[in-house]
């Protein structure tokens, strides 16, 4: 019998693909030829995927944040199987912004370019405000749950709070991506703005 094509599992390597010489050359050096050489399919195959670049840029995007976003919940599970603090949980998980690996790196350079792409495309930037509004609900979410276990202070506002570690999560991977991830130790001045906002201790039914 012939075998039949992972349709989603083709889109994805096309979109890899994409992403590789994105993180690598920029806009400059992404074409349909060129992905198809990454790739190692035809350039006919992937407009049977894709109707234009503009269809490809915006997958891309989708599944790089994507695979962001399930590796923050997969941190977010391990930590809470674990029954660590709140605030070690969204170390953890906020760390995966960071290009602190090749895997990282790449997926940070795409969203980075297509972040910029989105401010003059409406279907990229609604990719980008849901990817956003997601991580910023995340990042509440962990405040609040913090002021459930006593980790933070009760009053605190959870939305200024979560803004003002969101925005340095990101503000630091773009540091570790000029400078390299070497070049200072991002994780531990993330966990130091956390740590401004986690000020309390655990319940002892958490413990």
């Amino acid at each position: 019998m012939p075998r039949i094509a992972d349709h989603d599992q083709r889109r994805a390597q096309i979109a890899r693909a994409f992403q590789r010489l994105l993180a690598a050359e920029g806009f400059a050096g992404v074409s349909f030829s060129r992905v198809a050489t990454e790739a190692g399919i035809s350039v006919g195959l992937i407009q049977h995927y894709f109707t234009g670049k503009d269809a490809l840029l915006r997958f891309s995007y989708e599944d790089a944040v994507s695979r962001m976003s399930e590796r923050v919940r997969a941190r977010v599970r391990d930590g809470e199987a674990a029954r660590l603090p709140m605030a070690e949980v969204l170390l953890a998980s906020l760390a995966e912004l960071l290009p602190l690996d090749e895997e990282r790196d790449v997926e940070y350079r795409v969203r980075q370019g297509l972040q910029a792409q989105a401010l003059r495309d409406t279907g990229l930037a609604d990719v980008a405000r849901r990817a956003g509004g997601d991580l910023l609900g995340y990042v509440m979410t962990a405040v609040e749950n913090g002021v459930e276990r006593g980790e933070v202070e009760p009053g605190v506002d959870a939305v200024l709070a979560a803004r003002m570690i969101l925005a340095t999560a990101q503000g630091l991977a773009d540091q570790v991506a000029l400078s390299g991830a070497d070049a200072f130790p991002a994780p531990d001045v993330l966990r130091r703005v956390i740590a401004t906002v986690f000020t309390g201790r655990r319940d002892s039914h958490d413990r």
